[in-house]
């Protein structure tokens, strides 16, 4: 059987790395029968609504939503603020979007924040394609302690 897919793409000018072309770049190496279309906004508190205008507007039927809050209180404040737009973004369409947050905070440095960026990017990506093409698949990993840009926790 043969899904084909329009997915929305949104980030922002404030993440210090472009997280949106390597999900892209997963999904392409998966598979073929996906059409992005992709906005760039100026940062999280932005998402929810471009978000919500990918689906409602440009008919996606997904769509992922990066960003890269910085460490301070106000940058952790406007990430969930944005978190919970996202949620709700999704509630009114009946539509998942995908939030794939990198804070600046994670990294140890700039190289560790850069791999950890592209891995969380990388492994999202590859959740979406489980989820939508082979959610046979992705159901065996339920309850694994997966986590998406670090090591796996494992299952208990």
């Amino acid at each position: 059987m043969v899904i084909k897919m329009k997915m929305g793409i949104c980030e922002t000018t404030f993440a210090r790395f472009d997280m949106a072309n390597v999900a892209m770049d997963e999904i392409k190496g998966q598979v073929s029968d996906v059409t992005f279309v992709r906005r760039t906004v100026p940062g999280v508190k932005d998402l929810p609504v471009a978000s919500k205008k990918l689906i409602e507007e440009e008919g996606c039927e997904l769509v992922m939503a990066f960003g890269m809050p910085g460490p301070e209180d106000i940058d952790k404040l406007c990430a969930h603020e944005a978190s919970t737009g996202l949620i709700q973004a999704q509630l009114m369409t009946n539509t998942h979007i995908i939030e794939v947050f990198v804070h600046e905070d994670e990294g140890r440095d700039e190289k560790d924040l850069k791999k950890l960026a592209e891995n969380r990017s990388r492994q999202h990506a590859d959740n979406v394609v489980k989820m939508v093409f082979k959610p046979e698949k992705f159901r065996k990993e339920a309850g694994m302690g997966m986590r998406e840009g670090r090591e796996d926790k494992g299952p208990l």
